[in-house]
């Protein structure tokens, strides 16, 4: 098992413009955690929306069957509730009815009290136009990295 788990979304910060970010606690079940803490989930296809009574869920989440829960083990890509305060649940359903506005996860990641929490963020989908800037400045900004370390040595 390990110790530090922080299970990233790679694509969120090229695919999305991040407005805000909050930090949410899952429902889980027992056999869900245990499979987090070994490492075995995936956040790279999820996302997140609201049903009618104004709940938030993280859809498509890939959490990996527990290897020894046997008949008692939980769906991989099942449903599953996030916690957030009212105040922040309202704002964040205000802003998703704008054009253009979603909900994605940044990481999932488990707390120094063992609990885990995913960081879930408003976002807004960026244009080809605006991907291939940012793989520019990337690029750059290697090349500069490089250009000073051989100028160090």
């Amino acid at each position: 098992m390990q110790k530090n788990i922080n299970i990233k979304n790679r694509k969120a910060k090229f695919q999305y413009e991040l407005l805000d970010d909050y930090n949410a606690g899952i429902v889980l079940k027992g056999s869900e955690i245990k499979s987090i803490r070994n490492g075995k989930a995936s956040i790279s296809e999820c996302f997140c929306e609201f049903n009618e009574k104004g709940e938030l869920f993280a859809v498509n989440m890939d959490i990996q069957e527990y290897s020894f829960a046997n008949n008692f083990n939980h769906k991989p890509k099942s449903i599953r509730k996030l916690l957030l305060n009212k105040k922040e649940l309202s704002k964040l359903a205000e802003k998703v009815k704008t054009k253009g506005l979603t909900i994605i996860p940044l990481n999932l990641y488990i707390n120094k009290k063992g609990i885990a929490k995913i960081r879930i963020a408003l976002a807004k989908g960026k244009k080809i136009y605006d991907k291939r800037a940012s793989i520019k400045e990337k690029e750059s900004k290697r090349k500069i990295d490089i250009i000073k370390k051989n100028f160090n040595n």
